[in-house]
């Protein structure tokens, strides 16, 4: 399941519109651009729920502990279209039928699809203990360790026996740490003396000399498995749909070719159209969506949503995140506008087959129901609209 979660999100990704739109969060700003000539109306607001309104005012008590889950599919019909929305009376298209593709688009280096190879493979690496040989540079080794200075152990000095995975000559430990690991041997206790930097950080070990006790575990060898019809058939069939090593190049040589499309069709078709209004139920749904990013994140790193804010983005109150990233989601929410407008004009639609055949293709499974649960049919009927259009404007252009 783990390798088609991920194939769902780097699809995902391709679209540029949702999930992905959130790997920008923070690096917009407050200033005047273009985006300021575009104006917000009201259109939609009615199928807000009581939810849905607190984030558009702004809601700044919100927490984790009165969260309530978001809903992917707020505002959609099952079409996959926004409900009460005709995009195309907020939007100027131009001639989409006539977009000049830069030919390096669309092209797929053997460089690329090498890396993205290596990528996958890396999830099936094998870690096997080594306990035979001694330490050597850039050997990657289990260990834990007991820290002391002048007799005294000092706190985050220790491991608690719970052991950690270092790099000699990668991980960023003291100057001197990791090196007096070289010649060791796995089961070998000893001390090393270290001095901590002047400029540390904590005052109490700045520039002090120290003694960690070493034991060392064992060496941890990374075996990577070879590419080839036997693992494939093996380890990716029953996943990717795959057979041999050369269907699964063509594949993800495909897959590539078409996320790189698409991230070029998002940035184009937002430069190229006028948009002249944004529904407030797309710019609601945007925020909403960065806000949960926010908290699942919180969540993961088990930290506050307060902590969050003001430790890790350094702002004061939620509302500096929505202008922070204001720029960001006004373009997220009108490229989601632009792509139904393309799609009402072209007279694209999606039905509930349609969502199934791309799970099949794109994932290869017939069950989808995990998805619907998560994400309910509406949003996985825009993801495959979405997609839709881009593969439609691809065709025509390409």
């Amino acid at each position: 399941m783990m390798q088609r979660t991920q194939k769902w999100l780097i699809l995902l990704l391709a679209t540029a519109m949702l999930i992905a739109m959130l790997a920008g969060c923070g690096n917009g700003n407050g200033s005047g651009t273009e985006e300021d000539a575009i104006e917000t109306d009201a259109a939609g607001t009615d199928s807000l729920t009581d939810q849905d309104a607190d984030m558009t005012e702004r809601d700044t008590d919100s927490t984790q502990e009165t969260r309530t889950p978001f809903n992917y599919s707020e505002g959609l019909a099952e079409s996959g279209y926004w409900s009460d929305i005709q995009a195309l009376s907020h939007v100027e298209l131009f001639d989409y039928k006539d977009i000049d593709f830069p030919e390096e688009v669309a092209f797929v280096s053997d460089e690329e699809l090498e890396s993205e190879i290596n990528n996958l493979l890396q999830h099936y690496a094998a870690d096997e203990r080594i306990t035979d040989r001694p330490v050597s540079e850039g050997d990657k080794v289990h260990i834990d360790f007991e820290g002391s200075v002048d007799g005294e152990a000092f706190e985050g000095g220790s491991t608690q026996g719970m052991g950690t995975d270092v790099t000699v000559g990668v991980t960023p430990y003291i100057e001197g740490f990791l090196e007096q690991l070289i010649g060791k041997s796995p089961g070998d206790t000893f001390d090393i003396d270290v001095t901590f930097p002047e400029d540390y950080g904590v005052e109490t070990l700045n520039g002090q000399d120290a003694v960690f006790k070493i034991t060392i575990h064992h060496i941890v060898e990374v075996t990577v498995p070879e590419l080839d019809d036997a693992f494939v058939a093996d380890k990716l069939s029953d996943v990717y749909g795959w057979t041999t090593a050369d269907e699964m190049r063509n594949a993800l040589r495909s897959d590539l070719r078409s996320i790189a499309v698409e991230s070029f069709l998002s940035d184009y078709l937002v430069e190229q159209t006028t948009v002249n209004s944004i529904p407030e139920v797309l710019m609601s749904y945007q925020e909403q969506l960065m806000i949960n990013y926010y908290l699942d994140y919180a969540d993961q790193y088990d930290i506050s949503f307060d902590e969050l804010l003001t430790d890790l983005l350094e702002l004061e109150t939620v509302e500096d995140i929505y202008e922070e990233n204001r720029v960001h989601n006004t373009r997220n929410a009108s490229l989601s506008l632009i792509v139904q407008a393309i799609a009402e004009d072209a007279g694209i639609t999606v039905s509930e087959a349609d969502v199934g055949q791309y799970f099949k293709r794109y994932m290869g499974i017939d069950d989808y129901s995990e998805y619907t649960t998560i994400y309910g049919l509406p949003y996985l009927q825009m993801i495959v609209l979405q997609h839709t259009v881009f593969e439609y404007l691809s065709d025509i252009n390409i």
